[in-house]
């Protein structure tokens, strides 16, 4: 979610009264030195893929907000995903949006759908998996944004004054708040929103570069008299968010039995709010909450002292663990990652984020500044070359522990391989570098792609692998 700073309303309401009570008390351990598993934190189930190996993704958002129509999508290529794949990512969420695929209502642009399909098959001709994401942003078009259409946008006629300076703000104008009341209660849209999903997976129910679809980015919603934020980001999630999620997982069900589905809080759970979400009733769900703070969106340097980070993981592992589905963050970065303790950011989010999910999508795949991954040469802007260390793409039986030690660079891997049920290869993502592979229990494979790296078992066997860095 690209943004210029967050409203100064959810810093006040959120940090003040779910922060303090969350945060770590001075005997914390430092997110630094955790164990990381990298599949899962303890009572979080792993990510799977058809082949029963535990999975973790890595990669980048990929979006074109600026095109529309004919041109919609044209800003992203075929180097997006040779690059990333390059630099070890095996993972993109791909930014779709609803006023494209149906301009009018019960229109759908076969157009948008075939560009949809050629980044589709880029993707998978460079073995980048792909989320397939219903983007939007302060609601859509009527707002001057990108994501419900203008014909599903009721409003009631109040007002909306537009803040291009902290356009996240927008969210909280009466008529975007009005607009989620009617999308989430007004029988009508919500069946225009689960055919629009029926006609994606529908589409692109076999395609072999589709892991999951995401079914609205950053929801909202509307505040009642006497709310404060947090209260009423939870009542949003339990009575209109889940409801959403289940119409929708069941439309997705009609076409694609086997895709994950992935369910995103409002992002209130940024500031260490635990989510209001119920359960989904569907075997295949991801919890995919996104991962920024007020301060740092604002321009602040990150702060190691104020345990930001882990409030936050502790409150974001609440619903996982209690209706246990894996995590993968849909978003996560800073604005500016070039202040002195982005360096210690970047290490402490990486050790966090390894405890506890099955992978995540850094925000975004851009050649150029602010939020871009990489410069117009291709290159790491500053301190986001750490995202890229070794990990174990796809195990092939159940992970013991995982852990990348960034001050050595070692990557261990111990698991118990797998048993007939399953593919006896493990597949290994060695990014930025000269690695060394060795195994005990199991067979190192060589392979064509330098950055990558196999390991065969016998089921049962235990295995342990050692990445090291020679170059």
């Amino acid at each position: 979610m690209s943004r210029l700073s967050r409203t100064t309303l959810v810093a006040t309401a959120v940090a003040a009264s779910l922060l303090a009570p969350l945060a770590p008390t001075a005997a914390a351990t430092p997110a630094e030195a955790a164990p990381r598993t990298g599949s899962g934190g303890d009572g979080i189930p792993a990510l799977t893929d058809s082949r029963g190996r535990v999975l973790t993704l890595r990669g980048w958002n990929v979006e074109d907000k600026a095109n529309r129509g004919d041109a919609a999508l044209s800003a992203v290529t075929e180097k997006h995903f040779r690059d990333m794949r390059a630099k070890g990512f095996n993972f993109a969420r791909l930014l779709v949006f609803w006023d494209d695929l149906e301009p009018r209502p019960g229109h759908y642009s076969q157009g948008y759908l075939r560009k949809i399909e050629r980044v589709l098959d880029w993707a998978d001709k460079h073995d980048v998996k792909v989320l397939i994401d219903a983007h939007q942003d302060v609601f859509g078009p009527a707002f001057g944004h990108r994501g419900i259409p203008a014909w599903a946008t009721r409003t009631d006629g109040l007002p909306f004054t537009p803040r291009p300076d902290d356009w996240f703000s927008e969210y909280f104008e009466p008529a975007v708040q009005r607009a989620f009341t009617h999308l989430y209660e007004d029988e009508d849209l919500r069946r225009a929103q689960t055919r629009m999903w029926q006609v994606l997976a529908e589409r692109f129910d076999d395609h072999p570069a589709v892991l999951g679809y995401d079914p609205i980015n950053e929801p909202m919603g509307e505040l009642r008299e006497g709310e404060d934020l947090p209260t009423a980001a939870h009542r949003i999630e339990r009575e209109h968010l889940t409801p959403l999620y289940n119409r929708i997982a069941d439309a997705i069900r009609t076409a694609d039995r086997d895709a994950w589905i992935f369910v995103e809080p409002t992002p209130i759970v940024g500031e260490g709010v635990p989510t209001g979400l119920g359960r989904i009733d569907d075997p295949k769900i991801v919890y995919a909450p996104h991962f920024y703070n007020t301060a740092m969106e604002a321009g602040a340097d990150y702060d190691p002292a104020a345990g930001w980070i882990e409030s936050y993981e502790q409150a974001v592992t609440r619903y996982p663990k209690e209706y246990k589905v894996p995590v993968v963050v849909g978003e996560w970065g800073p604005l500016n990652n070039s202040l002195p303790n982005m360096n210690r950011f970047y290490r402490d989010a990486m050790a966090s984020l390894g405890r506890y999910t099955s992978g995540w999508a850094g925000y975004v795949w851009c050649y150029g500044g602010g939020y871009c991954a990489v410069d117009s040469a291709g290159a790491f802007r500053a301190n986001k070359e750490l995202t890229a260390e070794p990990y174990a793409e796809a195990v092939a039986g159940r992970v013991r522990s995982a852990a990348h030690d960034p001050a050595t660079g070692v990557y261990r891997l111990e698991y118990d391989a797998a048993g007939p049920r399953g593919s006896r290869l493990t597949e290994l993502a060695l990014p930025g570098g000269d690695w060394k592979v060795t195994a005990r229990g199991a067979l190192v494979l060589p392979d064509r792609d330098p950055g990558r790296a196999r390991v065969l078992a016998a089921p049962g066997a235990r295995v342990t692998v050692t990445v090291t860095r020679t170059g």
